[in-house]
């Protein structure tokens, strides 16, 4: 099958845009912003898939039309060059990642090209380039300085297939979410950055944020911001106490045991002497478990001190376990256990037969077995009686503890053993310790003189000429920071620097921040709402702080494109032999059939799957199209009121992200222009509506029509303000007799009223397929006549 405009034509068109300059942004402008930006992708040797292309083509459906509306656009494009898929890839290769890395970007690029996606590529950027890294290192510089980057000892999520740590973020029900390999804890020393100081802005700064809730609540979530009390329970016999962190104070005489993480420092100390070796062989199973696979557990186990706390309130003696179900990563590393209200807590008191006191009284029709709800007190001595929220606080000052709020989140762990990563810029000198590399050192160079495949120690460390170096301060003998940054920090600011890509002095000019951010329409997948948009939300508000911006939100809309599904309405894969390839239907129909197709599927933000027999429909509709301009012959010079609406509806959805409702209207409209008569700026109007979908075909429709201008260049027409035409009753007939009115105005041609009266009901359904004789006599009667 042959596309419809050779490739020759494509290119035609494309070098006509380039040479233009249509779509280069402008950093000095008195037109309004409009900062479109896709989430930039990883540069795989796979080359694009048809994902890729369903998001893009959204984006550049806004982009494009929010230059005819008059915007100055910014719509630029680049790669998320660093990273274990680069370095994976290059390992399978046998090259190096550079050289593999630089042969993916130029086939994305020329994907993207041939695809019409109007990208600023002036503007383009690699994160794995040293012009790029060289500002990453900055940014860590500028943490460090102002303390948000330290380091220390800590248990870290290690993979040992990939040879590297993991974020908890990056550990998915216990495996590593890039090789699917079991995840172990190792203890290293490590960077951190200290995100969780800005958890409360974290989470207040969604509220002003036009994101999908679903986004907003995974984001809360992930925070786990906590209210509740920190309560003091006294060892027996010691003068040790037991600090707990709860969020329900008021279930505080329901408490029956107090269960200690394995690694809590006071594990040994309460420990009787025979039973130490039980609970020191429970702590070793419990280092080999990941934190999610301990909070994830069905089967309870844990092992019993042969100690005993002391409840605050009633003085009763509280059995002191070790279960690995509790962890250090939240609150104190230890709990009240409170069977009766704690699902978890339930489980264990069952399984070893420990007390089990109801404090709360459950509803009446209480269906679960444990009930977690609020209520009044039961059980509860001078508190009998009142409700949950009225007793706690009362609780709280009983029992001498104190309020206090507790969060999920934990540090950012930045550093990594891998070879593909911005090098981290501190040295380590015997004599001044740790030293932060001067900033007119940057960029800290990746060497070539290394074998980059994991170890599970960094590749760097192998370099005889990275390793090595003089101390920036005392000019003695020191050794250079052998890991790199997580690639998340590479893309956690990239937005940034698309405003001013070019600048070798400073990673951005704030003038040029100030002109361009906030991004207005950031489009990509859900699987990124953690990682890397509490990431970005967290540097930019680091940054606001520093006084280098002044914005702290970066993206003020965000929308996820669903996943496009295999024909098999499965997830697209090479193991199922379901994954569509864009490259084929770009052969076999043309970019814009791909396009428009994927954009019809369905709703721009739901799962859809892939249906070869759709895109034949597609086809035809552009085909059609086609040929229809190709003969077109303006037969009036009144301008219709039915594509004024069109233009006008098409605007709305696109501001909407309505696209497959838009496809649906052009073949709607494209029926009624092949039906009624028509203007030239009927069928002018219609292609600036249809471009930003199918810019080659509406480009080459608009040259046959023998305009001189660049569409690409034109303006979206203003519609016709219906609220000031004069408006009347038009009485509809079907062979004289009255079958209902309409309302029409004076914009209203006869090829609109006739079409507006064939859809009343009644008159539909008396000429059915027929084609009838219409007369019409204006503002007054339109009378359809059947033989």
């Amino acid at each position: 099958m042959e596309p419809f405009i050779d490739k020759q034509k494509l290119n035609e068109i494309s070098q006509r845009w380039d040479e233009a300059g249509v779509f280069k942004a402008q950093d000095a402008s008195d037109d309004p912003k409009k900062y479109v930006l896709d989430m930039f992708p990883y540069p795989s040797g796979d080359g694009l898939h048809v994902g890729h292309v369903e998001g893009y083509t959204g984006s550049d459906i806004i982009a494009r039309y929010y230059r005819a509306k008059g915007y100055n656009v910014l719509h630029p494009m680049g790669w998320d060059a660093f990273g274990l898929p680069a370095e994976n890839y290059a390992i399978k290769q046998g090259v190096h990642p550079q050289e593999t890395t630089d042969r993916n970007i130029d086939r994305f690029r020329n994907q993207m090209q041939s695809m019409g996606f109007s990208y600023d590529w002036s503007r383009e950027v690699n994160t794995s380039s040293p012009g790029y890294y060289k500002w990453t290192q900055w940014l860590f510089l500028k943490f460090y300085d102002a303390g948000i980057a330290y380091r220390k000892k800590a248990k870290a999520n290690w993979c040992d297939s990939c040879k590297t740590v993991l974020a908890n973020e990056q550990v998915v029900d216990g495996a590593c979410e890039r090789c699917g390999s079991q995840v172990m804890q190792k203890e290293l020393e490590q960077w951190f950055f200290k995100i969780t100081d800005y958890a409360d802005r974290l989470i207040n700064g969604l509220d002003k944020l036009d994101w999908p809730e679903n986004i907003k609540t995974m984001q809360r979530n992930w925070i786990g911001k906590s209210e509740g009390a920190e309560l003091s329970f006294d060892i027996e016999n010691t003068d040790d106490k037991i600090l707990v962190f709860t969020t329900r104070p008021d279930t505080l005489y329901g408490a029956t045991y107090i269960v200690l993480a394995p690694e809590h420092p006071l594990v040994y100390s309460v420990t009787l002497e025979n039973r130490k070796s039980d609970i020191g062989e429970y702590r070793l199973k419990a280092e080999k478990k990941t934190v999610l696979e301990r909070t994830k557990l069905n089967e309870k186990s844990g092992v019993f001190t042969g100690s005993y706390a002391v409840h605050p309130i009633t003085h009763k003696k509280l059995p002191i376990w070790v279960a690995d179900y509790v962890i250090t990563e939240y609150g104190e590393g230890a709990v009240m256990a409170v069977p009766a209200h704690d699902k978890r807590d339930f489980e264990f008191a069952k399984k070893y037969d420990l007390p089990i006191i109801n404090v709360i009284e459950a509803p009446t029709d209480a269906s679960e077995e444990v009930y977690t709800g609020f209520g009044k007190l039961i059980n509860s001595d001078n508190f009998n009686g009142l409700e949950s929220n009225t007793a706690k606080d009362k609780i709280i000052n009983k029992a001498g503890g104190k309020k206090k709020t507790q969060y999920r989140l934990r540090d950012w762990l930045v550093s990594r053993q891998r070879y593909c990563g911005a090098p981290i810029p501190i040295v380590y000198c015997d004599k001044c310790g740790t030293v932060p590399v001067p900033e007119s050192d940057l960029p800290v160079k990746l060497p070539t003189d290394v074998d980059f495949h994991p170890t599970g120690d960094s590749p760097l460390k192998l370099s005889k000429t990275f390793h090595d170096v003089a101390c920036p301060k005392c000019g003695g003998e020191a050794k250079r920071e052998s890991d790199t940054m997580d690639t998340f920090v590479c893309s956690s600011w990239y937005f940034l620097r698309f405003c001013d890509p070019h600048n070798q002095n400073v990673a951005f000019d704030g003038e040029k921040i100030k002109g361009w951010m906030p991004v207005d329409v950031y489009i990509g997948g859900a699987e990124h709402a953690v990682l890397h948009l509490l990431y970005a939300r967290f540097i930019t508000k680091f940054l606001s702080d520093s006084k280098h911006i002044e914005i702290d939100e970066p993206f003020v809309k965000l929308r996820n494109q669903g996943m496009v599904l295999g024909p098999d309405k499965q997830k697209m894969s090479k193991s199922r032999g379901n994954v569509v390839n864009p490259d084929e239907i770009v052969d076999n129909y043309g970019p814009d059939v791909l396009r428009l197709y994927e954009i019809f599927m369905g709703p721009f933000n739901q799962v859809k799957p892939w249906d070869s027999k759709s895109i034949e429909g597609v086809f035809r509709f552009i085909k059609k199209l086609i040929q229809f301009y190709i003969n077109a012959k303006p037969s009036t010079e009144v301008f219709s009121s039915v594509t004024s609406r069109l233009v006008k509806s098409t605007a709305k959805k696109i501001e909407t992200e309505q696209f497959n409702t838009c496809v649906s209207d052009f073949m709607k409209h494209l029926t009624y222009l092949t039906e009624n008569d028509y203007s030239e700026k009927d069928i002018s109007e219609f292609l600036i509506a249809v471009n930003p979908f199918m810019p080659f075909t509406a480009e080459l429709m608009w040259q046959n029509l023998g305009k001189q201008q660049l569409l690409a260049n034109q303006k979206w027409p203003e519609p016709i303000d219906e609220t000031k035409q004069t408006k009347y009753t038009v009485v509809v007939q079907v062979n004289g007799k009255f079958r209902g009115t309409i309302v029409a105005s004076d914009s209203d041609d006869k090829a609109s009223i006739t079409s507006v009266a064939k859809n009343l009901p009644a008159v539909k359904r008396m000429i059915g397929s027929a084609k009838p004789e219409i007369v019409y006599v204006p503002s007054k009667v339109i009378n359809f006549t059947l033989e």
